[in-house]
C-alpha cells in the first residue's frame, strides 16, 4: 500500500478548444508524493539521504557521489552522452534525470526495478559507476560515528544496513519533484504565462497532428511504458530484463518536464539538442524497420516551424531549479 504526504483534489479547466476534454487537471503534478509504507518520509530520513547522495565516500576511490551523475545544476543529469563512472569507465546508456522519479512505477531505462529503494543501491555497486561493494559501503558508513548517530535517529534500532541505506537515499530522492512550470500556471488560469508559440506547440502536441500524447501523457508527460522508437542502436533494452518479444529494443518513455535541462537525449545520448530530438520523433525514429517497432510511433508531416512550436511548448514545461543547499560538510 502506498501512502502520501498530503491529500488534495485538483479540478481545473481551460478552453475546450485546446483539447478534446476541458479537464486539464491530469497535466498538473499531484500534491501527493507516493512512498512505501515501510519508509515513511521524515526530516531526519530526508536529511540523511541528502548527505549520502552527495558523499563521495560511497564510491571505490572516494571521488564519485550520486550527485556526480545526477547533478542538481544540470537537471539532475550529467550532460554527457553516456554515464562516466569509476576511473573514467564509460557506461552503456545515458544518465536519466531523476526529477519526479517518486511517481514512476519503474526505474532505469529498462525498468528493471520498480522502487527508488531498489534503484538506490545499483549505481553504488556497478563497476562502471561508483564501483563499491555493498559490504565495503556499509563497513565504511559503520566506521563513521557521525553516520552511526544519524542512522539511529532516522531509523531507530535498525542500524546501518543495505535496507536503511537504500531507504535513506530514496527518501531524499522523493523530494526531487517539479514545481509550477509556465504551462502549469497557464492551466491554472494565467493566460500570459506562456508565449503564443508555446500555445501553438501545445495544440500540435495534444492533437492528432503531433500524436505526442501517445507516449507523453499526464502530469509527468510520460505513459510510464516502454517503446522501441526506431533508433539505430544495438542495445536491446528491456529485453535484457526478460526475453519477451514485446520488450525487444524498448526503453522507458522519459518525462518531458525539465527536458530543456537534460540534453543529450535518448537512452544512447545520441542527440544533442531538443529540436533534433523532436525531429527524430516526428519522423518516426531513425529506422522504421526495426524489430518490434512501436505502434505509438508515426511518421508525421511536420514543418520546421511546427517542430519549433513543439520545442517552445516543451520550454514551457521547465520549472525553476529546486532550491537545495548542497552539503559541503559531511559526518565524521
Amino acid at each position: 500500500m502506498r501512502k502520501v504526504f498530503t491529500f488534495a483534489t485538483l479540478i481545473l479547466c481551460i478552453e475546450s478548444s485546446l483539447v478534446a476534454s476541458s479537464d486539464m487537471s491530469k497535466f498538473l503534478r499531484p500534491i501527493e508524493v507516493p512512498y512505501p509504507q515501510n519508509n515513511v518520509p521524515t526530516l531526519e530520513r530526508v536529511e540523511l539521504g541528502k548527505l549520502l547522495f552527495f558523499d563521495v565516500r560511497l564510491s571505490k576511490n572516494n571521488d564519485i557521489s550520486c550527485a556526480t551523475c545526477h547533478n542538481p545544476k544540470a537537471g539532475w543529469q550529467d550532460s554527457m552522452p553516456l554515464a562516466v563512472g569509476d576511473e573514467g569507465a564509460i557506461g552503456s546508456r545515458n544518465t536519466p534525470g531523476i526529477l519526479n522519479a517518486a511517481y514512476q512505477h519503474h526505474q532505469f531505462w529498462d525498468g528493471r526495478v520498480k522502487t527508488l529503494e531498489e534503484q538506490a543501491l545499483g549505481p553504488i555497486q556497478s563497476n562502471v559507476e561508483m564501483n563499491l561493494s555493498l559490504d565495503e559501503a556499509l563497513s565504511r558508513l559503520n566506521s563513521i560515528q557521525g553516520y552511526v548517530e544519524l542512522f539511529d535517529k532516522a531509523y531507530p534500532n535498525e542500524g546501518i544496513t543495505k535496507d536503511t541505506l537504500a531507504k535513506a537515499l530514496a527518501s531524499f530522492e522523493r523530494t526531487i519533484i517539479s514545481s509550477d512550470a509556465p504551462f502549469d500556471k497557464y492551466i491554472k488560469g494565467d493566460k500570459n504565462s506562456i508565449t503564443p508559440e508555446a500555445l501553438e506547440g501545445w495544440k500540435i502536441f495534444s492533437s492528432d497532428k503531433g500524436k505526442c500524447l501517445n507516449c507523453h501523457d499526464g502530469f509527468n508527460y510520460t505513459d510510464g511504458s516502454f517503446h522501441n522508437i526506431g533508433l539505430n542502436t544495438d542495445d536491446t533494452g528491456r529485453f535484457n530484463v526478460k526475453e519477451r518479444d514485446a520488450w525487444f529494443g524498448t526503453f522507458k518513455t522519459p518525462t518531458l518536464r525539465d527536458v530543456t535541462k537534460t540534453a543529450p537525449y535518448f537512452h544512447n545520448g545520441s542527440i544533442y539538442d531538443l529540436f533534433s530530438a523532436t525531429d527524430v520523433c516526428a519522423k518516426g525514429g531513425e529506422n522504421h524497420n526495426v524489430r518490434n517497432y512501436s505502434t505509438a510511433m508515426h511518421k508525421l508531416n511536420l514543418t520546421k516551424k511546427e517542430i519549433e512550436f513543439l520545442v517552445e511548448f516543451m520550454k514551457a514545461l521547465e520549472s525553476p531549479d529546486i532550491d537545495i543547499k548542497i552539503p559541503t560538510v559531511f559526518p565524521q
